[in-house]
């Protein structure tokens, strides 16, 4: 993936002054959302109430990775509505993502999940439990990023291209 290029969000109300200076680098939000130990996942019920739950992931250059049961309020959620919510667990330097969420079926990419989050996580989970649980890949449509010691100066916003593949200026 290239590096994103960044843009200034349109905060009103606190004090942001729509300038380049002092934007953060994408490398930080890559951080962030590789080595967040927890993601909120945001999903909305089929009557408009919106749904908010914490999981464990995976970040690669596609998107966030999770899994959960098939029958969880999320995974309904999402087959329902695709589009998503993801917040890394850093509240006072977040990572926010808006997406769109698939299920993946894919033996090879349930593997390489699989050992990505028992890696990550120090776990030992076999196969048997990701083949019988949802995997979801969401692919981020934009992403927005704050540090709290530079908030007036660092809030980022990047979107994602989904024909190009990469982060393209919004």
């Amino acid at each position: 993936m290239t590096e994103p290029r960044a843009t200034r969000p349109h905060m009103p109300g606190y004090g942001i002054e729509r300038v380049s200076e002092g934007m953060l680098p994408w490398s930080w939000a890559l951080l962030r959302l590789r080595d967040s130990h927890d993601y909120w996942v945001a999903t909305v019920w089929p009557d408009g109430r919106p749904h908010l739950m914490p999981v464990w992931g995976c970040w690669d250059d596609s998107g966030l990775w999770f899994s959960s049961a098939h029958g969880s309020r999320k995974v309904r959620n999402l087959v329902e509505r695709d589009t998503v919510t993801v917040a890394t667990d850093d509240p006072r330097n977040p990572v926010v993502l808006d997406g769109v969420a698939e299920l993946v079926t894919d033996h090879d990419a349930v593997e390489r999940f699989a050992d990505a989050l028992n890696d990550k996580y120090r776990t030992g989970y076999p196969m048997t439990f990701f083949e019988t649980n949802a995997l979801v890949l969401v692919r981020p449509r934009s992403a927005f990023g704050v540090a709290d010691d530079r908030f007036t100066e660092s809030p980022t916003r990047w979107r994602f291209d989904r024909d190009k593949g990469s982060f393209r200026h919004e």
